[in-house]
């Protein structure tokens, strides 16, 4: 009876593959559940946040609440970051954030963002954390919508960046949007 010779595939050669694939395997495992966060700042137990613009005199510590575009009690409270919308401690995020401009007297919405239009290219914005980590944002774009585009709540490739909205006057028809990219986390 004649054996027939097989030549065993791989070796050394193949086993060394295997292990370099399920490296880069876990390596994307673990940025996909952990590599998407900066590594200054850790993330927060609650999503809680407030906003202090320093050329705007009635944004100090204005609470931020996370809540569905539609929420109008949300918004009537304060500044509403919009759910499904980044958050500071990604890298990569728009962090989009919209306020009255003019509100309801009695209520964290009373003329918060009346002032927005006269932020410029450099202008500071600052958000803070439930951890109490410091966001810095400098503004690099301020421009108008309509208010149905929702193009300028997506990422911008390349940036951390927080969007500002609030309606324009005296109309009302548009949207004005301030746009700032993140420059620390202390």
């Amino acid at each position: 009876m004649k054996r027939i010779k097989t030549r065993r595939r791989g070796g050394i050669g193949g086993a060394l593959l295997s292990l370099v694939l399920v490296i880069a395997g876990l390596g994307l495992v673990w940025y996909a559940l952990f590599g998407g966060h900066t590594a200054a700042a850790s993330v927060p137990t609650t999503a809680s946040m407030k906003l202090t613009i320093p050329e705007m005199s009635r944004v100090k510590d204005a609470p931020v609440y996370t809540a569905p575009a539609s929420d109008e009690s949300a918004l009537n409270n304060g500044a509403l970051h919009v759910q499904g919308t980044g958050y500071p401690w990604q890298s990569g995020a728009n962090v989009y954030i919209a306020g009255h401009r003019l509100g309801y007297a009695g209520t964290g919405s009373y003329l918060l963002f009346f002032d927005l239009n006269k932020l410029k290219n450099g202008d500071e914005l600052y958000l803070t954390d439930a951890n109490g980590t410091r966001y810095t944002y400098r503004v690099f774009r301020v421009f108008k919508v309509s208010p149905n585009d929702e193009s300028v709540t997506r990422p911008v490739p390349g940036k951390s960046i927080i969007s500002l909205q609030t309606c324009t006057l005296p109309t009302y028809t548009q949207r004005l949007i301030v746009q700032g990219e993140l420059v620390s986390v202390s």
